[in-house]
């Protein structure tokens, strides 16, 4: 019987996350139960909210040493148990670091193959869904307005971007180096870009935002935030994506200074948010990227890691930021 390759998520890490972290496994292929479909996973997304499920419990309960690493990804139907789903499907679900995967049809989400699988994984799917929900919905920019966004030249931050200039802002990115910078300003159409390993992150908001900043679209959280929050104008606007400048360390920074302060004196409106709370809009979300993908206003950048082997290697990669646009790793 052919196994079934997998990474084990083996020590919680006290620091930076590594391929020490993970060990190879493998195991029986399993067998779809009543009810049930195998996929062959085919591609396999890289998060940064993954190791915030090593931490503790989040949106989702916390990854145990022992177990698979989890993870979303796209496959093929193999063999199907549910009137739902027939083989050769093209489907998505939480399938973990393996290479086969038996779950519920209710689990899985069939796609139209006429989309690439690069796209569905990416722009088309929750990456993509969280930006457009993140700026449209919780941001709410305004034509005109000055739109920040950390973590510019990663898998969300790319599409937020690009969104808020759909809606008629000046927008300024964040990112690490000046070959991210040059990327997402000659490549995506930013306005302006900060490179926030250069230092100075204050002054470079400031200089890149002389009009102050109307939306922050915040997926890193650090020096960032306390630059925008410092420069945000009167009843601004903070979409709270993530916090990866801080996930993958053993101790976390403080949260910024001026909280609550700033937020009363400028009206500022700060919320969290989980794509999923906006699941209800979800079709209306998809035709949306997929049209401005189909008609070239917005690109949608992904960074494909070719072997199942290199799991690991490719997630210690995107917290070094070596990634541009949305990582993944084709099985």
């Amino acid at each position: 019987m052919q196994a079934n390759k997998q990474w084990i998520y083996a020590a919680k890490p006290t620091g930076q996350v590594g391929p020490e972290h993970f060990r190879p496994n493998d195991a029986p292929m399993p067998e779809p139960g009543a009810g049930e479909v195998l996929v062959k996973t085919t591609l396999l997304s890289l998060d940064p909210a993954s190791r915030a499920w090593m931490m503790g419990p989040t949106y989702r309960s916390q990854l145990m040493p022992g177990e698979v690493m989890a993870g979303w990804g796209i496959g093929e139907v193999v063999k199907s148990n549910s009137e739902k789903f027939a083989p050769g499907d093209l489907v998505s679900g939480e399938y973990g670091w393996q290479q086969y995967a038996a779950l519920p049809a209710r689990a899985l989400t069939k796609h139209d193959k006429a989309h690439k699988p690069e796209h569905i994984l990416g722009v088309l799917g929750i990456t993509g869904l969280t930006a457009y929900f993140g700026m449209i919905d919780v941001g709410r920019p305004r034509p005109g307005e000055t739109v920040l966004v950390s973590g510019a030249a990663g898998a969300v931050g790319s599409i937020a971007g690009q969104i808020g200039k759909l809606n008629g802002c000046r927008v300024v990115g964040s990112a690490g180096g000046k070959e991210k910078c040059d990327w997402i300003v000659n490549e995506l159409g930013f306005d302006a870009a900060v490179d926030y390993k250069a230092g100075g992150v204050y002054k470079q908001v400031k200089a890149a935002c002389p009009a102050g900043v109307d939306v922050y679209f915040d997926n890193t959280g650090g020096d960032v935030l306390a630059a925008a929050l410092a420069r945000m104008n009167l009843f601004g606007r903070i979409a709270c994506c993530g916090n990866i400048s801080q996930y993958d360390t053993g101790t976390p920074g403080p949260g910024p200074a001026g909280i609550p302060g700033l937020l009363v004196t400028k009206r500022i409106r700060m919320e969290g948010f989980v794509v999923m709370d906006f699941y209800n809009r979800k079709s209306q979300a998809e035709t949306a990227l997929a049209n401005w993908v189909a008609e070239g206003r917005i690109k949608a950048p992904v960074d494909v890691v070719e072997g199942f082997d290199k799991m690991p290697e490719a997630l210690t990669g995107l917290f070094a930021g070596r990634n541009f646009g949305k990582l993944m790793v084709r099985v």
